[in-house]
């Protein structure tokens, strides 16, 4: 059992009761909203473990909702929504969500996203700082500097960069990348790690169109190409 809080985020008051029954019996503790407003209130006076949002919410829709909470928060956001194509997923990505769960969904398998979301917020095993002259990461405070300018990461961007900066030089596949980051459950999501390797991207190459940290390895998935100067602890590898 899970002494966890959840706010649950959608405007049909039979969903939230069906959901707030099954999460309780499942030992989360649970807190409701019905619009995008609300919620952004709630979540900073509950301070929720895990944020369930519906995209298709009144007043503020679920993605502005997102990019809100986001702006100050690294909690889990879990998107649930009618919307089944990859451009909506995308979208939902790109706005910060962790995962993304396509109405209608068992409750078995919302359950089972919660317990990986909550999972991933523990926080991993520390590695030294990574010092480079165009990059900067210290892992302990989650904090990454851009030629000497601080720039913010979603946690899964954080930890998809942890991940290739610790095993440096080496390809990891697409499917690693996913278990490792997103879960065990995953591995066949490829927009989740496309989405996060061009924000990636965006935020710490010079020029993203030709990357110099982070290269695509034909066929097999991504590698971190650390620059000559860096200071790192070589062959570290990721749990």
């Amino acid at each position: 059992m899970s002494s966890a809080k959840i706010l649950v985020v959608d405007d049909e008051p039979q969903v939230r009761r069906v959901m707030k029954l099954t999460l309780t019996a499942s030992g989360y503790t649970v807190v409701e909203a019905r619009d995008g407003e609300e919620a952004l209130k709630i979540f900073r006076m509950e301070k929720p473990d895990v944020v369930l949002l519906d995209v298709n919410i009144p007043v503020m829709d679920g993605i502005a909702a997102c990019c809100e909470i986001r702006k100050g928060s690294s909690v889990p956001i879990i998107m649930l929504t009618v919307r089944s194509a990859e451009r909506d997923k995308v979208l939902a990505l790109d706005a910060g969500a962790d995962d993304y769960v396509v109405k209608p969904f068992s409750m078995q398998e919302l359950l089972a996203r919660i317990r990986a979301a909550l999972r991933r917020t523990v926080p991993p095993d520390n590695l030294p700082n990574f010092v480079s002259k165009p990059l900067r990461i210290e892992f302990e405070t989650r904090r990454v500097f851009v030629r000497g300018r601080e720039v913010h990461l979603t946690p899964k961007e954080f930890e998809l960069l942890r991940q290739l900066v610790a095993n440096q030089g080496k390809p990891l596949t697409h499917r690693r990348l996913l278990q490792t980051v997103w879960g065990p459950d995953y591995g066949d999501e490829p927009e989740y790690l496309r989405v996060a390797i061009n924000q990636l991207r965006k935020k710490i190459e010079n020029n993203p169109a030709r990357p110099q940290l982070i290269l695509t390895v034909p066929w097999v998935g991504y590698r971190f190409e650390p620059p000559q100067d860096a200071r790192s602890p070589a062959g570290v590898a990721a749990e």
